[in-house]
């Protein structure tokens, strides 16, 4: 018998099916992170002629762990993945959510609130990419230097060449977006983070499919993601008036934060710092030119849903250009993606900006709402998201 990931996933291999089609059409992915590789698999397999390209010599591993929602293990599980997914992530069967002292504000199942959609995950970086990147071709160190929105791309080393479809996939920083999209442009969202992957203890070693999430006063919140074998990916953010990082150790930011706070942040491994920015909006389509993933829509990580908006993008974006016999449709069917995408981003966005009003919220008032609403406020959130994209 099936499980209902697994149902769920055929949803996803029966449309690829019903539109496969010869389409032999030039398309450059550019980008070789998640968005990247997830779009260049998608688009492979209704056998479209795709390259990728990645400006760095080898693949990237910042950020150290993600936690996959059950919306983007389904898309994974679609993509052909679930075997050796299963084999390097760490199965999300809780969550909860404590105050700064460990005190429990709420504590449901993730099933709770994904249903049959399928479980949640969590998984490092370098093991994801890993698993994208296996069987599939990129020119690493091949920069893009300038993109036309006709599809002529020129790259650093000096060679030119037009391509049917160029898929932006190169991030927050995106050198396409810049240069078909200069209006657009990342918004400081008045915080930082810090991430790292550590071994644990405590409570957290205790729980080994726990998601933990932790609100403190100004902002402060603190994430812990078990990995498995006895590691964990932890995020902790404050609120900034200022992208810099502060000046002086941030693990004493978090010194008044209880178990399983003090588990995850008594050794010495290192944090990789970032100031997080949002895109809003939707001019993500010029011409032959489509931003997907972080390149379109970065936005906060409340909800987890960077990689999964990602993904989503790619295997979207691969059904409608699956059915193309003709290059000449490929603008007007740009359009349908993004119209087809955009009210689900901006549910994210309108949720994301939800659960950080109520992260901020006075102590108590916090208090009360997570312990008398908090299930239902968090499957609020997420009700849109467990319908197919």
């Amino acid at each position: 018998m099936r499980s209902p990931t697994e149902d769920r996933a055929g949803v996803f291999r029966s449309r690829r099916a019903r539109t496969m089609s010869a389409m032999q059409e030039k398309v450059l992915v550019v980008g070789a992170g998640i968005a990247g590789l997830a779009a260049g698999r998608a688009l492979a397999g209704r056998g479209t002629d795709v390259e990728i390209v990645e400006r760095h010599g080898a693949p990237q591993t910042e950020g150290m762990g993600l936690y996959l929602p059950a919306n983007a293990v389904r898309v994974l599980d679609g993509l052909g993945l679930s075997g050796p997914l299963s084999d390097s992530a760490q199965a999300i069967a809780w969550q909860q959510i404590r105050d700064r002292s460990g005190h429990v504000l709420a504590d449901y199942a993730a099933d709770a609130v994904w249903g049959e959609v399928g479980e949640c995950l969590a998984i490092t970086r370098a093991d994801l990419h890993g698993i994208l990147l296996d069987g599939v071709d990129v020119r690493f160190g091949t920069a893009v230097r300038t993109v036309d929105p006709d599809g002529t791309v020129s790259f650093a080393d000096g060679a030119t060449a037009r391509y049917d479809l160029v898929v932006a996939a190169d991030g927050i920083n995106s050198v396409v977006r810049r240069a078909v999209f200069p209006r657009t442009q990342p918004t400081f969202l008045g915080q930082v983070c810090w991430r790292l992957v550590t071994e644990v203890t405590g409570v957290a070693a205790e729980s080994p499919h726990t998601w933990t999430a932790m609100l403190g006063s100004r902002g402060r919140s603190l994430l812990v993601v078990p990995l498995g074998g006895g590691r964990a990916y932890v995020y902790a953010s404050i609120d900034s008036d200022t992208p810099e990082e502060p000046s002086g150790s941030w693990r004493d930011l978090f010194a008044d934060f209880g178990e399983p706070a003090v588990g995850v942040l008594s050794g010495d491994a290192p944090a990789h710092f970032a100031a997080l920015h949002e895109i809003s909006g939707d001019d993500w389509v010029r011409d032959r030119v489509v931003l997907i993933g972080d390149a379109a829509h970065a936005c906060s990580p409340s909800m987890a849903q960077g990689g999964a908006l990602a993904l989503e993008d790619a295997v979207v974006l691969a059904e409608l250009l699956g059915g193309v016999d003709d290059a000449g449709r490929i603008p007007g069917l740009l359009e349908r993606y993004r119209e087809r995408r955009s009210p689900r981003v901006r549910f994210v966005m309108a949720q994301n900006h939800r659960r950080d009003r109520a992260r901020n919220l006075p102590a108590l008032a916090r208090k009360l709402l997570f312990r008398h609403a908090g299930l239902r406020m968090v499957q609020a959130n997420h009700a849109k998201l467990r319908e197919l994209p």
